[in-house]
């Protein structure tokens, strides 16, 4: 018996091992072979993106497909990262399961900002491709592009003072009109010394990270860079005005009402709204009947805001009579809280 049952045992081992060795046999490991190159773009391209064309292509990364042992799909991501930096902190830039990649000029922007470059100036960043199959990743070689990114976002002042404790990263900011203009405008609540701070190129409001801007300590509205008198104001809602060009500045105390048909005097004076610090909104409860209306500061027509006939998201100075379809009672919000974006609501109670 003993001996019948050694063979039995030994059989069974040797069906085991068999079995194992077929498995084994079945398996196929997947392998990386070699690398694959970037066809296109050359290194060092120099690319530059503008915001009037962001739907337009901006360039085609095209590249060999990688070599695994076993067929199989592959997905390929592009990744991107400051150059210099060993691809420490990596944007993934695009993803396909083809050979190339046709970057728009918004999207393209977007992943170099992403990355770190500053806008408008011409920057490096390194450019490789992933390939993954199986849970497996090879790598491309790596190049560089040379790109000037850009913001869509107005150029702005941080203007910090006594109303808001000092702080220009929270500070409320004035905005210039345009892309590398320095008109700034803006709403603030003033009240006592403040200065205007300018960001880093980063976009970094702090002080002694960008330039801040003090009175000549003549109080007749001329800027110094870096002066130690501050500006000053007596509390109450200003629009507030800088050039960095020309170092100069303004401030205007302004109390804002809605004026025209549609509002309880006409047209013949100002219903006034009331400044909401909380908000940082002008507010007011009314009856108005359908018709014409217009917001005007100070019962007066210097500054006054109307429709907004370029489109830009903003009213307009002097921009045509808004109008009301129905009559009721409303609640009527002014914001003027975000510089060049001014916008109004009115809410039926």
């Amino acid at each position: 018996m003993k001996n019948k049952f050694k063979i039995v045992l030994a059989a069974m081992v040797f069906a085991g091992l068999a079995s194992s060795c077929t498995d084994e046999q079945n398996f196929q490991i997947l392998e990386a072979k070699g690398d694959f190159q970037i066809v296109t773009p050359e290194a060092g391209t120099s690319i530059v993106l503008t915001p009037e064309l962001q739907t337009n292509p901006a360039t085609t990364l095209s590249w060999e497909s990688a070599n695994f042992t076993t067929p199989t799909e592959i997905t390929y991501t592009v990744e991107m990262a400051l150059t210099g930096t060993e691809f420490a902190s990596i944007i993934t830039a695009a993803t396909s399961n083809g050979n190339n990649v046709t970057w728009s000029v918004a999207d393209l922007n977007g992943a170099a900002v992403a990355a770190g470059l500053t806008p408008f100036t011409e920057g490096s960043v390194d450019v490789r491709v992933k390939a993954s199959a199986g849970g497996q990743d090879q790598y491309s070689n790596v190049i560089n592009l040379l790109i000037t990114a850009y913001s869509t976002d107005l150029p702005k002042l941080s203007v910090p003072g006594n109303h808001q404790g000092w702080n220009p990263p929270s500070a409320p900011r004035i905005a210039a009109s345009g892309f590398g203009l320095t008109d700034y405008e803006g709403y603030v609540w003033l009240n006592g010394e403040f200065k205007f701070v300018a960001p880093t190129p980063a976009g970094v409001f702090d002080w002694g990270a960008g330039p801040d801007y003090g009175d000549d300590g003549s109080f007749s509205g001329v800027l110094v860079v870096t002066g130690e008198v501050n500006c000053t104001a007596s509390a109450g809602y200003y629009r507030v005005r800088a050039n960095t060009t020309t170092l100069t500045y303004s401030t205007e105390p302004t109390v804002w009402g809605i004026v025209g048909a549609a509002t309880p005097l006409g047209w013949g004076g100002s219903t006034d709204l009331v400044y909401n610090s909380t908000n940082k909104t002008w507010e007011g409860n009314m009856a108005l009947t359908a018709g014409e209306f217009k917001f005007r500061a100070n019962g007066a027509w210097t500054i006054n805001l109307g429709g907004d006939p370029d489109a830009d998201g903003s009213m307009n100075y002097d921009g045509p009579n808004l109008s009301l379809a129905a009559a009721g009672n409303y609640h009527v919000v002014l914001d003027l809280s975000n510089p060049r974006q001014y916008t109004y609501s009115l809410t039926a109670n």
